[in-house]
Formats: structure tokens, sequence, C-alpha cells
């Protein structure tokens, strides 16, 4: 790619907060396991497409298949489910502001689970705010609704499942050696069949496909899921994997503006209080060391 790579660093930032309305489109028509399903054949598709075209071979290694296995259940099929079941229940931009706490929870997952950082006042300082923030984004002042109650608590799965993905993935494939394009690729795959099964029993259109929820889905998966791999990719290899993961500021962003404009979604006033202490706080935390920055891959 030769544009470069602050362009692709804006692009990819207006791609994964527009796949939040992406996912409102296509659930007009299909089920939660179908959105999911369809994204991640898509991905596949498409970084299959750009491996032939690079000349780029998938892994040969069994155990990194296995590592790949892991990481596309952590990193795509459970939390793209649950994000797609989220959005059955509440608004595209409330499901992209949660999203914004991917960052936050890799560091709390990295502290506690994998003891890749180290606990320090500023760490610690930033997780609380960031807490703090998403108490004032789901404004629990004002209770919640059965409903409202399980799409938030899909949503915040899927965050930590992300949170997850990541230390696992910088721990057990980061120094294999195989390319960004092969992993992902092989990752994608690997979600694809973890989720075919799902998707042929409890799948199918929910009525007459609409062609918004058509589009919508094809976006998705070609867009959202796929090309937006290679532009990280080109990000990534153009700067400091710090800098390539602060993508993760943008989305929350775009999201609500989207939302707000071709979804026609009321916004609070806590909702976009509420980022913004998860955006102050993540910054805080990720402040704390370079040596803790994690390569993050968000919705």
């Amino acid at each position: 790619m030769t544009i470069p790579w602050k362009v692709s660093f804006f692009a990819l930032g207006a791609i994964w907060g527009c796949s939040f309305w992406f996912i409102k489109l296509g659930l007009r028509s299909f089920s939660p396991v179908d959105v999911a399903f369809g994204r991640l054949v898509l991905g596949a598709v498409t970084l299959v497409v750009v491996a032939l075209v690079t000349r780029t071979s998938l892994p040969h290694d069994r155990a990194t298949w296995g590592h790949l296995f892991v990481l596309a259940l952590l990193l795509n099929s459970v939390p793209f489910t649950l994000f797609a079941f989220g959005e059955t229940r509440i608004d595209a931009a409330l499901a992209g502001i949660i999203n914004g706490l991917t960052p936050m929870v890799t560091l709390g997952v990295s502290l506690l689970v994998f003891r890749q950082v180290h606990p320090t006042a500023k760490l610690l300082g930033g997780l609380l705010v960031g807490f703090v923030g998403v108490l004032f984004v789901t404004g629990i002042w004002n209770g919640f609704g059965t409903s409202q109650l399980l799409g938030i608590g899909a949503c915040l799965l899927a965050v930590i499942s992300f949170g997850v993905a990541f230390p696992y993935s910088s721990r057990h494939l980061a120094a294999r050696g195989d390319s960004p394009v092969s992993l992902a690729a092989g990752q994608l795959i690997c979600g694809v069949s973890q989720l075919l099964p799902f998707a042929i029993v409890i799948g199918g259109p929910v009525g007459h496909p609409h062609s918004s929820s058509v589009l919508g889905l094809l976006a998705l998966g070609l867009i959202g899921t796929g090309f937006a791999y290679v532009l990280y990719f080109h990000i990534a290899g153009h700067t400091s994997a710090a800098i390539a993961s602060s993508v993760t500021y943008l989305t929350p962003i775009v999201a609500v503006i989207v939302a707000a404009v071709f979804l026609s979604e009321s916004i609070t006033w806590y909702e976009p209080a509420g980022g913004a202490l998860i955006l102050l706080g993540t910054a805080i935390s990720q402040n704390n060391s370079n040596k803790a920055a994690i390569d993050r891959h968000p919705e």
C-alpha cells in the first residue's frame, strides 16, 4: 500500500466505528449468529484473497493452528456473536462506547491474569477512572430493564473476551514468525469453523432479507472485518504498536455520530460523558509504561 499510514489510521477508526451501524442493519433480517458468521465468512474470504495476491502462505505448524483456534474463540466467534446479540437490546451507539473499554480491560487482564504489566498508582488510577466511566455510560442511577441489562451484559462480556485475547496472542503467537496476514486469515478460518454448526442449526434469515441488511452484512464482513485487518497491518508496519492501537480512541466517537445520523438514535448526556471518562482512564493506564503496550484489535 502506497497511501500514508495516517490516512489508513483515520480510515480504520471510521470503519470500526461504523461496524456497530452495520451490525444493526444486519440484524433487521438476520439472527445474531448469522451476522457473526456472515462477517467471519466474508472477512476470511477477503484475507485469503489478500494472502493469495501477496503470495503469503497460511501457517504450517499444528501448534500455531491450535493457538489460532483459541484466539478465534476469544477474538472473533464469541465476541462477534455477543455484540450482535447485545445490539438486539441496546443502541448501536451504546455498544460502540462499551467497545471503547477494550484497551483498558486488556490492561486489567494483563495485570491480573497474565502478569504482563506491573501495578502502579497511575495504572490503578486509570482503571478506576475507566470503571467510573462505565457507570456513567450505562446510566446506572436510572436502573435497567431486563432486556437492556442483557444487552449491556453481552457487550461487556464481549469486551472481556477481547481483553483476554490480546495478551494471549502476545504470549503465544507474537514470536512465531508468521506474517500478520497469514495469522489473521488462519484465525478467521478457525472462527468460521466454530460458528458453522450454530449457523446451520439455529441460523437463517428472519423473514425475507431486506436489501439494507444484506448491504450492512457485506460491509461488515468485507470492510469491517476483512479490509480493516489490511489497514491495521499497514499502520502497524509504519509506526509503533502503541500508536497503532490508539485507533480505538476514534471508534466510539464515530459509532456515536453514525448512530445519531443514520439510525436516528437519541444520545443522552451521560453516554458521551462516560465514554470520555473511559478514554481518559485508558490514556492514563496506557501511559503507565511503554513496555506495557499490547497490540489490540478492537471490534
